[in-house]
C-alpha cells in the first residue's frame, strides 16, 4: 500500500472515530458534519471524499457491527462451538456493540420495521435518548441494496447458523429458519423498550438464553 492510500485510510478512520465521539456525546440528530470534521481536525470538504452524507457515514458505522460479529464467530468456530453457542456469541456481540454505540440503535431498529418507534417517550429510560433519533434516522425503503446496508447481513449470519444447526440436529426443525432468525433480531427492540430493572446487555443475555432453550432440539421419547 502506497503512502497516498495509507493517508486516505487514516483520514477515513479519523472521520469515523470523530463521528463516534460526537454521536455518543450529542446524538445523531444534533451532530452536524461540521461538528464531526472539527473533531477530526479536517476540512469539511474532506468529508465528501469519503461519504456522501451523514447518513452514509452512519451506515458505515453500522457495518462495523457485521465485522465484529464475523470476527467473533470465526474464533468460536475455530474452537468448535455448537450452533447454539454460536448464536449466543452473535447475540452477545450485537448487544455489546449496540450498547456502546447507542446512536446506531434507531438505524438498527428501522431495519426490522419500515418505521422507527412511533413514540420514543414510551420507551425504557436506558435507550430513550438514542431512540429519539429514530424519527430522523434513514429508513430501509427503496432498493434492495439499501436494505442490505441497513443490517450488514446480520440476519443472514444468524440464518446460516440456524440452518446448519437444524441440519446437525441441534436446533428443532418444526420452526422455520427465517422465523427463528427474525426472533433473534427482535430481541434488541424488546430490550430497548424494556422497563425492567436490567441493563441492556443483561436483558439481551437473559432473553437469548430463553430463546436458545426454546429452539433446542429435544430427544423424542
Amino acid at each position: 500500500m502506497g503512502r497516498r492510500e495509507r493517508k486516505k485510510m487514516q483520514s477515513r478512520r479519523m472521520i469515523l472515530e470523530a463521528a463516534i465521539s460526537e454521536f455518543s456525546k450529542n446524538g445523531y440528530k444534533d451532530t452536524s458534519v461540521a461538528d464531526i470534521m472539527k473533531t477530526a481536525d479536517l476540512g469539511i470538504g474532506t468529508f465528501y471524499n469519503y461519504f456522501t452524507s451523514k447518513e452514509d457515514l452512519l451506515f458505515s458505522l453500522l457495518g462495523r457491527l457485521g465485522d465484529a460479529i464475523r470476527m467473533a464467530l470465526a474464533e468460536a468456530r475455530a474452537a468448535e462451538r455448537t450452533a447454539l453457542e454460536l448464536l449466543e456469541v452473535g447475540a452477545h456481540v450485537t448487544a455489546k456493540f449496540l450498547d456502546e454505540n447507542r446512536f446506531v440503535m434507531p438505524l438498527f431498529l428501522a431495519a426490522s420495521r419500515r418505521q422507527g418507534p412511533q413514540d420514543p417517550h414510551e420507551t425504557g429510560d436506558s435507550f430513550r435518548g438514542a431512540l429519539e433519533d429514530a424519527k430522523t434516522a434513514p429508513h430501509p425503503r427503496g432498493t434492495a441494496e439499501s436494505g442490505r446496508r441497513m443490517t450488514p447481513q446480520i440476519k443472514e449470519i444468524f440464518t446460516e447458523i440456524i440452518a446448519q444447526g437444524q441440519a446437525d440436529g441441534e436446533i428443532r426443525r418444526d420452526v422455520p429458519v427465517d422465523l427463528i432468525a427474525e426472533m433473534f433480531h427482535s430481541l434488541y427492540q424488546a430490550a430497548a423498550f424494556s422497563r425492567l430493572d436490567l441493563s441492556f446487555q443483561e436483558n439481551i443475555a437473559l432473553k437469548t438464553k430463553l430463546l436458545l432453550d426454546g429452539i433446542r432440539a429435544r430427544d423424542e421419547a
